[in-house]
């Protein structure tokens, strides 16, 4: 059984409601974004971490959680080789800000660890007080990115409930977008969100992304009360899997590349680039 860090032990018993990140006093407020999806092998993890990239070339500075937290694999997209991760936090023998570990253009992760049963199923209680301490490291930076597990489970679920915006990817394949309403119905009926956004990952044209959000939208217009909006395409393209291969995201890898386009597209869309000030040095 994990045992939670001292700094968190404060929360035992706690029942309150997810809290937007806030900066310290003057500050504009950190910015969350979750990236979810209904499936593993969506490509989930490379939007996060393409998405933290670009967001850090244009001037943000950008913290990723790793919140598939037994599943892990931000570490491989960054390609770097954390000492300690979560793990050392939950049985407090580091503290959360000594496992920080900087990757590419500067964006900092709290990496997760791969192969925990205990880690990937926290309870309510351990999950609220682990968010407790990513609040209190992510007032340095101006955008929080969670790369939440795949599928309904309560880490996934619960994590993206505390994000501004959520992102919801998915592809083509049926399974995909079945498991993608999935997600989307137990978000909004089980957390509260209200609004979705949609990446159509690894299509074959700007029109076939178009598609596959108007038949989600069709869905969800006739059972949920949800609005299912729709932030873009990322095509089929080489450099997202030699980015994979060589564990360099592709926005660096291949710059010009359709698949580096298309992410960029991603943040203007976001409007993150004008909700947020960069911080002072």
């Amino acid at each position: 059984m994990i045992r939670e860090n001292d700094q968190a032990a404060g929360l035992r018993g706690s029942k309150r409601p997810p809290r937007v990140v806030r900066l310290k006093p003057g500050g504009q407020g950190t910015h969350v974004i979750a990236v979810t999806s209904g499936k593993g092998g969506v490509g989930k993890t490379q939007v996060s971490a393409n998405l933290a990239v670009e967001l850090a070339r244009a001037g943000k500075r950008v913290l990723v959680l790793d919140a598939d937290l037994g599943l892990a694999s931000m570490d491989l997209a960054f390609g770097v080789s954390p000492q300690y991760n979560l793990l050392s936090v939950l049985t407090a023998e580091r503290t959360i800000d000594e496992i920080l570990v900087e990757g590419p253009e500067g964006v900092h992760l709290i990496p997760a660890c791969p192969g925990r049963y205990d880690v990937a199923n926290l309870d309510a209680r351990q999950r609220a007080a682990l968010w407790d301490l990513v609040e209190e490291v992510a007032q340095d930076f101006d955008v929080l990115i969670i790369d939440t597990g795949a599928g309904i489970g309560s880490n996934a679920v619960g994590f993206a409930s505390y994000a501004d915006d959520v992102l919801l990817v998915t592809t083509p394949d049926p399974t995909s977008l079945r498991d993608a309403y999935a997600m989307a119905k137990v978000l909004h009926r089980r957390a509260g969100v209200d609004r979705v956004h949609v990446v159509a990952n690894q299509v074959n044209s700007e029109r076939e992304g178009a598609e596959i959000h108007a038949r989600m939208d069709g869905i969800v217009r006739r059972f949920l009360m949800l609005e299912l909006g729709y932030l873009g395409a990322i095509p089929r393209d080489d450099s997202v899997r030699e980015g994979v291969a060589t564990g360099q995201p592709f926005v660096l890898r291949a710059p010009t590349s359709m698949a580096a386009r298309a992410v960029s597209n991603l943040v203007r869309r976001l409007k993150v680039l004008e909700a947020t000030e960069a911080h002072p040095c």
